[in-house]
């Protein structure tokens, strides 16, 4: 029971330290042969120091002599000289003279004297006779004449006409080319055009900035010249036209006219008769009297007086007389001068010196630390001794 009890023991203790239970070694007591401690095996860590080289890159500048043209911008003065147009305003008055229509108010006396007429209405009643159509039916028979269309089958000739083509022999005169061969001289440039010093005679060429015309004067200029060119004889065709008949074979359409017979159906009218019965409608007439009231309108004339004042506006000619002043522009011709600036860039040479990168590799030692797993074994006595010792 004893023993039963340690064995639980010491499984709950590797339990709870989180090593296994085959890492323990238990030895036994010599008097009651009972468990006194336990052999324990632990792992312990050293640390040790290794020294190491690990590759740096650094970047190192030297020092070169670059020579480069740089841009220099001078500003020059420069004269331009123009023609221009200088309007010259003279004032002068002259006198206008001219008509003027000037309005002068009277006041008339105007007759605007009118005719009313005024209706006069009168009723009355008078006797009108009208005249009424009273139908009347009627039945009769009468005799209908209708046409039907009867079906008769007759055989003719039709004629039918269609085109056979058929071979007509004709001469046409055709053109046969019976040439030879002749020799031609023909003039070849052997060379290409080279380069060189040629002598150039006094010129007209125009100023592309004033376009005035001027002389360019004799001398060396550097132009491209071509060698003489070379006889070469080749072989050309001479052509020889001679007129041949030559038969040609036509298809000509001709029309033949044949004979078929065709059995043709037509309708043959036919006249019938018929009674049909037909009710009319006669109308009779009937003369009646109505009294019918009327109403007369007379018109009575009445001559109604009025006069009316009007102003009257009539126009009066006037002659007047008015001062224009009059400006006369003229432009005289002045030459001027203009001052302007230009600015000109030459290329100046500069040395500089600059520094050009370069990537060097080198080893540089350092030291790191690493732990090495070691094994020890310990013995641990037990808490409860079985029999005291």
């Amino acid at each position: 029971m004893n023993s039963f009890r340690c064995a639980f023991s010491m499984a709950l203790i590797a339990t709870t330290l989180g090593v296994s239970v085959s890492n323990f070694a238990v030895a036994q007591c010599e008097t009651c042969l009972e468990p006194a401690y336990r052999v324990e095996c632990q792992t312990v860590y050293e640390d040790r120091q290794v020294t190491a080289y690990r590759t740096v890159h650094e970047t190192v500048y030297e020092q070169r002599q670059v020579t480069r043209k740089i841009p220099v911008w001078e500003t020059q003065a420069r004269e331009r000289r123009y023609s221009v147009l200088r309007p010259v305003r003279e004032t002068s008055v002259r006198e206008e003279r001219y008509v003027v229509q000037r309005p002068v108010w009277e006041t008339q006396v105007r007759d605007c004297s009118y005719t009313q007429v005024r209706n006069v209405v009168e009723t009355s009643q008078r006797e009108e006779r009208y005249t009424v159509q009273r139908p009347v039916w009627e039945t009769s028979e009468r005799e209908e004449c209708y046409t039907v269309m009867r079906q008769v089958t007759e055989t003719i000739e039709q004629e039918r006409r269609y085109t056979v083509m058929r071979p007509v022999v004709t001469y046409e005169t055709r053109y046969a080319d019976q040439g030879c061969y002749v020799n031609q001289v023909s003039y070849v440039q052997s060379a290409p055009s080279r380069g060189g010093l040629t002598w150039m005679p006094a010129t007209p060429v125009i100023n592309p900035i004033t376009g005035a015309q001027q002389v360019q004067r004799p001398g060396l200029v550097w132009a491209n010249y071509q060698s003489p060119p070379q006889q070469v004889v080749t072989q050309v065709w001479k052509p020889n036209l001679v007129a041949v008949q030559v038969p040609v074979t036509k298809q000509c359409a001709q029309e033949v006219v044949q004979k078929i017979p065709v059995q043709i159906c037509r309708m043959v009218p036919q006249q019938m008769v018929r009674k049909v019965p037909v009710r009319v409608c006669r109308m009779v007439t009937e003369e009646r009297v109505r009294m019918v009231p009327h109403t007369t309108c007379r018109q009575v004339t009445e001559r109604i007086e009025r006069k009316v004042p009007v102003r009257v506006c009539r126009m009066v000619q006037e002659e007047r007389v008015r001062q224009i002043p009059v400006t006369v522009c003229r432009y005289v011709r002045e030459e001027r001068v203009e001052p302007y600036q230009v600015r000109v860039c030459r290329m100046v040479e500069k040395q500089e010196t600059i520094n050009v990168p370069r990537t060097v590799c080198r080893k540089v030692p350092y030291t790191y630390t690493y732990r090495v797993p070691r094994t020890v074994m310990m013995r641990v006595p037990l808490e409860q001794p079985c029999c005291g010792s």
